[in-house]
């Protein structure tokens, strides 16, 4: 029997290719050019559709999320693959909240789409953590969606239910990762700029020469470069909430624009004649002591106290350990739904070398390990074998390697790499990275093609980070990935 993809999405090129693509996978392929009209073909008495494919983001009407809700209050159990455009982890972690089963981003290469095709199809495999996603979902992030066992997170949240209430700015205090901005969005979803913009801005990933025009904005021609006009993320997020990171990070110049935006109520876009006025609620964030700063002369007093009007700080991972096993499994079902994997659970042992890790990077560290243990993964079951690098800071807890094979005869091929370089290897997956089968080690291409394309699904395509983390220009990035014939892999460019 034929297998039948709804492809629904509001832009028509996008809609043509991800058409042509699902009928070159061999699959039957309908269309829907909105969200409504989605729904209408979902719910005719001969739908006979097996698969959707999604957009989330369509301006304009009914959205992705909003879909999502028509089907699940339809009691409509056809499986949801979701689209997104520039790899919003917030966004697909929202929708698979809401009930979809697997999430590609635009532009999505063959191989990718065929994978979540065909892991949409065994939907079974993953009811239990669908279900349970379902049970949680509220169609935007709340305070329902972040339990915790913690008494510490419990007191902290109980203070952000009060600040969301009104529209009070908020200072959100807490080390790299424990997820300030999670709970920055949680504050947002649950007042009354419920389903308005939330834009985020990290203070510290801004050149200084362009924080004015990122915040305020400029007009074309004001400065080198300025070939068109940019509304900055004040005005994007006018109505809805501004999400300030790092925000210690500000020079002092751009503070001053800041604390008058802030009082007044407009800003002075760069080059721009006349002020413009916005309406954004304030949340800011920082992992360093504003108030240190204040004292060392590197932030300004006065909106130090703009900003701490209601100030909150978020307990790092390693003081509510209570939360890792309820967050390890999240990221275990989530990445697995994501990569295809048939891993179902977490090991005993494993469960408990990483409740007793500190893990100085708090949860964004967690998310990580449980992605990386989830790819390297050969079973159903992530053991400590997945978590080498944890386990060797851990007491207790060893990952031993297998030995180096014996010596090779003269003349009888290459010696394994573990052989001729005679090091202890930490990471059991090391050699199989840098070497063939064979022993030999594997060209420089070759390693640079897999790094490449690690990266790439790591950053869910976000080029703009996948070549500040690899260290090269991006010019140098798409020229080699034209070389290695990854171009067609390549998402869309978030940054």
């Amino acid at each position: 029997m034929t297998t039948t993809v709804l492809i629904v999405d509001d832009d028509p090129v996008q809609r043509r290719l991800a058409e042509a693509m699902v009928r070159r996978l061999g699959f039957e392929a309908a269309v829907a050019e909105s969200g409504a009209a989605g729904l209408d073909a979902l719910r005719a008495p001969d739908a006979g559709i097996d698969v959707v494919l999604l957009d989330l983001a369509m301006p304009g009407g009914l959205d992705g999320l909003g879909v999502l809700a028509e089907l699940r209050q339809a009691g409509i159990d056809t499986p949801v693959i979701v689209q997104t455009a520039n790899g919003s982890i917030d966004a697909v972690v929202n929708a698979m909240r809401a009930g979809a089963v697997d999430f590609v981003v635009k532009p999505a290469g063959p191989e990718r789409l065929q994978v979540s095709i065909r892991n949409a199809l065994q939907v079974d495999q993953l009811q239990d953590e669908i279900r349970r996603m379902r049970r949680r979902a509220s169609g935007a992030l709340s305070f329902r969606d972040l339990t915790s066992k913690s008494p510490d997170m419990g007191r902290v949240m109980r203070l952000a239910e009060r600040a969301a209430k009104s529209n009070i700015p908020v200072l959100i205090e807490g080390e790299s990762g424990v997820g300030k901005e999670v709970l920055a969005r949680a504050i947002q979803g649950s007042g009354e700029r419920r389903g308005k913009p939330f834009v985020t801005v990290n203070c510290g990933a801004i050149p200084d020469n362009l924080v004015e025009s990122t915040l305020f904005g400029h007009e074309k021609g004001a400065f080198t470069g300025a070939t068109e006009r940019h509304l900055g993320k004040f005005v994007e997020a006018s109505g809805g909430t501004l999400f300030l990171d790092e925000i210690g990070e500000l020079p002092l110049d751009a503070q001053v624009k800041l604390l008058r935006a802030l009082q007044e109520g407009e800003v002075d876009p760069v080059g721009g004649r006349k002020s413009v006025r916005v309406d954004i609620r304030l949340i800011s964030a920082t992992n360093r002591s504003l108030l240190d700063l204040v004292k060392q002369g590197r932030f300004r007093e006065d909106l130090y106290y703009r900003l701490n009007v209601f100030p909150m700080t978020l307990p790092p991972l390693r003081a509510r350990r209570e939360d890792i096993p309820d967050l390890a499994r999240s990221f275990c079902a989530r990445f697995a739904a994501e990569e295809g994997k048939r891993v179902r659970g977490i090991a005993a042992e494993a469960m408990a070398l990483i409740t007793r890790y500190d893990w100085p990077g708090n949860v964004r560290q967690l998310e990580n390990a449980l992605f990386r243990a989830v790819v390297l993964a050969d079973g159903d079951e992530l053991t400590v074998a997945e978590f080498p690098q944890i386990a060797a800071q851990v007491q207790g807890f060893d990952v031993r390697i297998p030995p180096a094979p014996a010596a090779s005869e003269p003349g009888a091929g290459p010696a394994p790499v573990r052989e001729i370089v005679r090091v202890e290897v930490r990471d059991p997956h090391a050699l199989s990275l840098v070497a063939e089968e064979t022993g030999e080690m594997k060209t420089m291409d070759g390693l640079e093609g897999e790094i490449i394309r690690y990266a790439l699904q790591f950053y869910r395509g976000r080029m703009s980070e996948v070549s500040r983390r690899l260290g090269i220009g991006r010019s140098t990035l798409y020229r080699k990935l034209k070389e290695l014939g990854l171009d067609d892999e390549k998402a869309e460019d978030a940054a």
